[in-house]
């Protein structure tokens, strides 16, 4: 058991049965009384983000988390398979799970998958990654104040906002977290 006050932004924990990961944390304390944490949470098998108000003092169940790093292989229309370098093994996980980390994922690419209880729950990109433009729109200059951009299609199908300088057959870089372009590479 943990103290709520011990909740932070990525800590897991569980509560009626549960399974949440804090995507947010607020910690108020007025004048008297106890202080009242506000956590905003994923549930990691639905998906559905909650609130919930705890009292200072409250505890909540910690959970013991495994990690692997895998390298991803495909994906087909239910899960993303992935392979484990050093056992070898091929865990899938389901679509649901991954669909934010779609546009991202390459042939190759490694994540950090987190396990309960040998069940694969959430997972972890790199910061960055670099994919090839397979497709650019032209841009057209004027009726902006700042600098020309356009849209880019690249390898995993994702659409991409680029300076205009970026061309069909470039490689850049883009953040998985934002999915803002970085760099050409």
């Amino acid at each position: 058991m943990i103290d709520v006050n011990e909740l932070r932004k990525g800590v897991t924990f569980e509560i009626d049965g549960e399974l949440l990961k804090v995507l947010d944390y607020e910690h108020n304390k007025s004048g008297r009384g106890n202080a009242s944490i506000k956590v905003k949470a994923r549930n990691l098998r639905t998906g559905a983000t909650y609130e919930r108000t705890f009292t200072s003092g409250n505890r909540v169940q910690d959970v013991q988390l495994d990690f692997e790093t895998v390298q991803f292989l495909y994906a087909d229309s239910d899960y993303f398979h992935f392979m484990n370098t050093e056992t070898y093994e091929q865990p899938e996980v389901r679509a649901e799970i991954m669909k934010d980390a779609a546009p991202y994922l390459k042939e190759g690419t490694e994540v950090k998958l987190t396990l309960y209880q040998n069940e694969i729950i959430d997972y972890e990109l790199p910061m960055s990654v670099d994919l090839k433009v397979i497709q650019a729109d032209v841009a057209v200059r004027g009726d902006t104040a700042t600098g020309v951009s356009k849209q880019v299609t690249v390898e995993t199908g994702a659409r991409i906002s680029v300076p205009n300088f970026i061309n069909e057959g470039d490689t850049i870089r883009v953040n998985t977290s934002t999915g803002e372009y970085l760099t050409r590479v």
